[in-house]
């Protein structure tokens, strides 16, 4: 695989492309978790993930490993996929991290990823990594957008400059 500038803005198109696929999987996957910790998590729009996608792209050092994991994921498939089963989870928590941000987005988007992926499944003539590039790609969004409760308040161990 060669990665060049057209490349990652061919990847950086098509997963905003996504957003039909991606924005309802977040949603679904936040208000599963909101269940599971019993708290309301706002949904996202679709133009809440443009923005995050482009936020994503507009760094460079990001956006070239954004968009080879992607082209790797949408590409991975292992005859019999199970063999590959451990890769495609590898490479799409990875992924997940790297849309989501720093420490501690980076952790709760890779634990994320667990739970979007278990919410997806592609079409039996899609590679096997596809459905894992989706629920990467949702749980990095929702990690990263606001909407739960513990996004909106300062936080308590905070200290104040002296």
């Amino acid at each position: 695989m060669r990665v060049t500038p057209a490349v990652v803005r061919e990847e950086y198109e098509w997963i905003r492309e996504r957003r039909s696929v991606v924005v309802p999987l977040v949603n679904d996957t936040r208000d599963h978790l909101g269940e599971q910790f019993d708290v309301d998590v706002a949904h996202i729009s679709d133009t809440q993930y443009d923005e995050t996608v482009a936020a994503v792209f507009a760094d460079g050092d990001r956006a070239v490993n954004v968009a080879t994991l992607s082209r790797l994921l949408r590409d991975l498939d292992v005859e019999g996929d199970y063999p590959g089963f451990v890769v495609d989870e590898l490479l799409g928590r990875e992924l997940a991290g790297m849309v989501a941000g720093d420490q501690p987005l980076r952790l709760l988007a890779e634990a994320t990823f667990h739970v979007a992926d278990v919410r997806t499944h592609g079409d039996a003539d899609d590679a096997a990594g596809a459905d894992d590039l989706d629920a990467a790609l949702a749980a990095g969004a929702q990690t990263r957008l606001p909407g739960w409760p513990w996004q909106e308040q300062e936080s308590p161990f905070r200290l104040e400059g002296e």
